[in-house]
């Protein structure tokens, strides 16, 4: 599996580094520079010329040298994380400039606005290994999948780790109803419907509902049910850069903006009820995410079927056994008191999930 769990909870304004550097007294370029900044959601410190010994220029994450200021800033100490700025497209000494004050990059504007402002962002939110990020999805209705994905959810919230619950069905109902929270103030899908470009990592998780030490990003109970699939992708990856752990609730529907989300999995849980049926559908739903998801594997959930264990239906569906999930009596009826799935952390589940974020983070197999 790729990424990595990070198991502090950070608070919010926690892995931000400041904002970069600018040196220009380009007031048309300066402007430019500025609404980048703005758009990836940075503070920077403007300057004409190199600041004072141990000022921005050995401090800043990402220094912005204006062509016209790189006379200035020839006889500076050598460092890294600078890009000399230029507006002209057929200057070709820019090379010999950025060469003289030791740049990493040289960036023409207007070209290479989208690189510069996903630089700016990722510096601003001081970026590091990404989330693990799990998918949840029934083999067949009323498998079981959101229950297991609130519950992998809320063991890895209760474990330490920064965690987002994401709930990309639409017609599920919402996860946080699910969790007891669909009063709690916080942005839910259609606040995101329209989002084009980058989507800042801290920004999104501060906006987002806080229920049981995770944040959770659901859907309303208004009539919007689509987001365009240009948005889902930028805001799961926006969720994947602030580390931690993402669990993704998953219809069994694919369409385009499912299939963003599961191009950013690490690893999906495909949850089948032990009954010929029930494979059956499973076996229909694991061959159209199998398309997209590299490592899918199967998560059985009992009773079961005369002739039927777990091992039984993973080789029906050729897919690796992932365990069996508990089954758990009183479930419903404590999660109509508002008590999430596995929220105490005793029982069946709790178990279930605490040992599989171990072995995930210990980069092992999965219980």
């Amino acid at each position: 599996m790729a990424g990595a769990i990070t198991h502090d909870r950070p608070s919010a304004a926690e892995g931000r580094q400041g904002g970069p550097l600018i040196l220009t007294e380009d007031a048309d370029l300066l402007d430019d520079l500025l609404r980048l900044c703005a758009a990836a959601g940075a503070r920077p410190e403007v300057h004409h010329g190199v600041p004072e010994r141990g000022g921005g220029w050995d401090t800043a994450s990402l220094v912005l040298v204006g062509d016209d200021a790189a006379r200035r800033v020839r006889g500076a100490a050598r460092r890294r994380g600078v890009v000399l700025v230029g507006r002209d497209q057929d200057d070709s000494g820019v090379w010999r400039r950025a060469v003289e004050i030791g740049a990493d990059h040289v960036l023409v504007l207007p070209d290479g606005e989208q690189w510069l402002v996903d630089r700016i962002a990722d510096v601003a939110e001081g970026v590091g290994p990404p989330a693990l990020t799990v998918g949840v999805i029934g083999g067949r209705g009323g498998a079981g999948s959101s229950t297991l994905a609130c519950a992998l959810a809320v063991t890895s919230a209760r474990q330490g780790r920064r965690t987002l619950l994401v709930d990309a069905d639409p017609l599920g109902g919402g996860l946080d109803v699910l969790l007891g929270g669909e009063t709690a103030e916080g942005l839910r899908w259609p606040a995101f419907a329209a989002s084009r470009g980058r989507v800042g990592g801290g920004a999104l998780e501060e906006s987002l509902p806080s229920l049981h030490a995770l944040r959770v990003l659901s859907w309303d109970r208004g009539d919007c049910v689509t987001v365009t699939p240009e948005a889902v992708r930028a805001v799961l990856a926006a969720a994947r850069r602030r580390g931690g752990a993402v669990v993704v609730d998953l219809p069994r529907r694919v369409d385009e903006g499912v299939a963003q989300v599961l191009a950013q999995l690490d690893l999906g849980l495909l949850v089948v009820p032990a009954e010929l049926r029930a494979v059956a559908a499973a076996g229909r739903v694991a061959s159209v995410v199998g398309m997209v998801l590299r490592d899918l594997r199967v998560a059985v959930r009992g009773p079961y079927a005369p002739g039927l264990d777990d091992r039984e239906v993973a080789r029906l569906l050729g897919l690796p056994l992932m365990g069996e999930v508990p089954v758990e009596s009183g479930l419903s009826a404590a999660q109509d008191r508002g008590s999430p799935p596995a929220g105490d952390g005793r029982g069946p589940l709790a178990r279930f999930c605490s040992t599989f974020w171990e072995r995930a983070a210990a980069g092992g197999e999965a219980p």
